[in-house]
């Protein structure tokens, strides 16, 4: 089912009944989103949630419910002024709950927070912001990173805009003049994967390895990557809760992914704190972690 608005009855065992409002796309969003939306609102209906799917572009009042979590605002980067007055609205007194905090929620939708993770001392892929790219910008990124780089826009989510260009590829004209996060490509990403660990009030939960199909290097399940859990390598779990810490709010629930440099070090590509994939289904508690997060940071 792609995830029409429904309806969860949660256990009463599990305390007081709260009501939760799920962000998802727009109606008019054409990628299948219900994988994802339909695993995490069963867990939060186990841990007490009344749990109902709202369009975010068309979310109106929220008042009626006791916390709002935005889990499946796909298509947001499309839409980034509706999503940036959005969060003011959520910021602001007398609004429900939302979780992961407006704050945080608007520092993680511009990818320029790798420069700053990079900054307070968090192995971070080396990412250079460029206002508008242009040759001269290129060349000047392949002078510090290699021939070889990956160029994607500030704003974006599921590869959308996202290139990889080899020694004499020219610019894309869609990326021509645009402000662009330029990084080096790391070949690992096709070699050993990306990996995610995914951690809930701070504490890890599970992990899983992302490996693009052959041929490309993007890791995303619509671009024909797949996924498979592991075991979190050496160092990850003490990169991933570095990484959060340096970020301006506490994370209720975060997806960490990260690469291994040519020299085999781990080094963050983002932090999903937005609406990430959580892979709850390869949690080995299910998601128990989860719903047990969400409902205490709706009740702090």
């Amino acid at each position: 089912m792609q995830g029409d608005p429904v309806t969860l009855r949660a256990d009463a065992s599990s305390g007081p009944l709260m009501r939760a409002a799920v962000l998802v796309p727009a109606p008019d969003y054409r990628e299948e989103w219900g994988w994802a939306y339909d695993v995490e609102a069963a867990a939060l209906e186990r841990a007490g949630f009344e749990v109902e799917a709202v369009a975010w572009t068309e979310a109106g009042d929220l008042g009626a419910f006791d916390v709002v979590l935005p889990l499946v605002v796909w298509g947001y980067h499309f839409r980034f002024a509706e999503w940036l007055a959005l969060l003011d609205r959520m910021a602001a007194p007398g609004a429900p709950r939302m979780i992961n905090p407006p704050e945080l929620l608007r520092w993680n939708s511009d990818k320029a927070y790798l420069e700053e993770l990079a900054a307070s001392g968090v192995p971070t892929v080396p990412s250079r912001t460029i206002a508008a790219l242009d040759a001269q910008a290129l060349a000047e990124a392949r002078a510090a990173f290699g021939d070889e780089l990956v160029i994607k826009p500030l704003v974006s989510a599921a590869a959308d805009g996202t290139y990889r260009l080899s020694a004499n590829d020219s610019i894309p004209d869609a990326a021509r003049g645009k402000r662009m996060l330029v990084q080096p490509y790391l070949p690992s990403i096709a070699a050993t994967g990306e990996y995610s660990l995914v951690l809930f009030g701070g504490a890890f939960s599970h992990a899983i390895v992302k490996r693009p199909k052959p041929g490309d290097f993007r890791v995303q399940p619509h671009l024909g990557g797949s996924e498979t859990p592991c075991p979190p390598p050496p160092g990850a779990i003490e990169l991933a809760t570095a990484a959060l810490a340096a970020a301006p709010a506490p994370a209720t629930y975060a997806r960490v992914d990260m690469v291994a440099d040519d020299a085999g070090k781990l080094r963050i590509m983002e932090l999903e704190l937005i609406e990430p994939a959580l892979w709850l289904q390869h949690a080995p508690d299910g998601g128990a972690a989860f719903g047990t997060a969400v409902r205490a940071a709706s009740l702090a």
